[in-house]
C-alpha cells in the first residue's frame, strides 16, 4: 500500500472513531496519541508530553495539562486538578495552558463556578454570569516521527447555551534542540450573529507556571523583548515575553510568543508576579488606563486570528536563544 493511501486511511479510520465517540490511537516512531471520551493524550517515545483536556464540565473550557518539559519537569501548576505540597491553590480557574474570556456577550468564560463563593442571591447572580466554551468536533488529530497535530471547533455559550461564537484551533507540538513547542493559534468565529468583546484584563491566551518559578513564591524572573524585568513586563507591549526560574531542581523556563500576522500584534501581556502568564491582545485599556478602549464588536461572517508559540525550555531567555527564536518564527522559517 502506497504511503499516502495509507496516511489516508489511517485518517479517514480516526475521523471515523472521533465521530462514534470511541478511544483512537495515532502511533508513530516519536509522537503518539490517544484519544478517551474527555482528553486526547499526547507521548513522544512512550513518554508522557501534554493531555489536552477537552470535556471538563468544572473547567468549563478545553486546557493543556499538565506539560512535559525538559529534563522531565511539570511546566504549569497542577492546581485545581491535583494538590501538591508547596503550591499556589489560588485562582482554581487558572488551569495549565487555555484561553478564556471573561466578556464575551455579557457572558465570562475565564472564570468557573468555583472562583467565588458567594452568599444566595449573590452567587445565583455569579453562576448565571458564566460562560462556557464547549468542545464540538475535531477536524485533525494526527501523529508522525516529528509532529502531533490537534485541530478542532467549539462553541461559546452563556449560561442559558445560547450560542455566541465559535472558534477553530489549531494546536501543533514539535521538539526544537531539545525545546518542546506548542504552536497554539486560534480562530474566532462570528457565526451566530454580531457578539460584542469587551475591553477585559483576564482574557487572552493562558499560562500558569509552576509555583517555585513564580515571583512572589519562587526565584524566578520575567524579560520581556524590549528588556522589561519582572514587574515592568505586566501591561507591556512586546513581541515575547519569557518566564523563568527554578523547578524540581532544574533552571527551567516558559517562552510566549506572539506572531507578527497576530490580531494587535504586539499584544500586551498580563503577565503577573505570583505566576499568571497571559497574552492579552483584548483588553489595552483596562491593562493601561492611557490607552483607548480595545472593546470591539465580532461582525457576523467575521473572524479574528490569535496565534502564538510557546516554548518549554531549560535555562533563561539567552540560554535558550529565544530573540532568535522569536525571529524565525516571525519568518517562517
Amino acid at each position: 500500500m502506497r504511503l499516502e493511501h495509507l496516511r489516508q486511511v489511517v485518517f479517514a479510520s480516526l475521523a471515523f472513531t472521533l465521530l462514534l465517540g470511541m478511544p483512537c490511537q495515532v502511533r508513530a516512531d516519536g509522537f503518539s496519541v490517544s484519544c478517551e471520551e474527555s482528553q486526547v493524550t499526547i507521548e513522544y517515545d512512550g513518554n508522557l508530553v501534554t493531555k489536552y483536556h477537552y470535556r471538563d464540565t468544572d473547567a468549563r473550557k478545553p486546557f493543556f495539562w499538565p506539560v512535559i518539559g525538559p529534563k522531565g519537569k511539570s511546566m504549569t501548576r497542577a492546581f485545581p486538578m491535583e494538590t501538591v505540597d508547596g503550591e499556589q491553590h489560588d485562582h482554581p480557574h487558572h488551569r495549565g495552558v487555555w484561553f478564556g474570556h471573561q466578556g464575551v456577550g455579557g457572558a465570562d468564560t475565564w472564570l468557573e463556578a468555583a472562583s467565588k463563593n458567594f452568599k444566595g442571591e449573590k452567587q445565583a447572580e455569579f453562576l448565571a454570569s458564566l460562560g462556557r466554551i464547549a468542545h464540538t468536533a475535531f477536524t485533525e488529530i494526527s501523529a508522525s516521527q516529528d509532529h502531533a497535530v490537534i485541530r478542532s471547533t467549539n462553541d461559546y455559550l452563556d449560561s442559558t447555551g445560547k450560542q455566541l461564537m465559535a472558534d477553530e484551533r489549531s494546536m501543533v507540538l514539535h521538539f526544537s534542540n531539545g525545546q518542546l513547542v506548542l504552536d497554539f493559534d486560534i480562530t474566532l468565529l462570528g457565526k451566530y450573529g454580531d457578539v460584542e468583546l469587551k475591553d477585559m484584563k483576564d482574557a487572552g491566551v493562558n499560562v500558569r507556571v509552576p509555583t517555585s518559578m513564580s515571583l512572589t513564591d519562587g526565584k524566578g524572573n520575567i524579560i520581556n523583548s524590549v528588556g522589561d524585568r519582572d514587574g515592568d513586563t505586566w501591561s507591556k507591549a512586546a513581541d515575547w515575553v519569557d518566564y523563568h526560574g527554578p523547578v524540581g531542581g532544574e533552571n527551567v523556563g516558559v517562552a510566549f510568543l506572539n506572531h507578527p500576522s497576530s490580531f494587535r500584534h504586539p499584544t500586551r501581556w498580563h503577565v503577573r508576579d505570583y505566576g499568571l502568564f497571559t497574552a492579552n491582545a483584548f483588553g489595552p485599556h483596562s491593562l493601561d488606563e492611557s490607552a483607548e478602549s480595545g472593546t470591539f464588536t465580532l461582525k457576523d461572517g467575521e473572524k479574528v486570528q490569535l496565534r502564538h508559540r510557546i516554548i518549554f525550555h531549560e535555562g533563561d531567555e539567552k540560554a535558550a536563544k529565544i530573540a532568535e527564536a522569536y525571529k524565525a518564527y516571525a519568518t517562517g522559517r
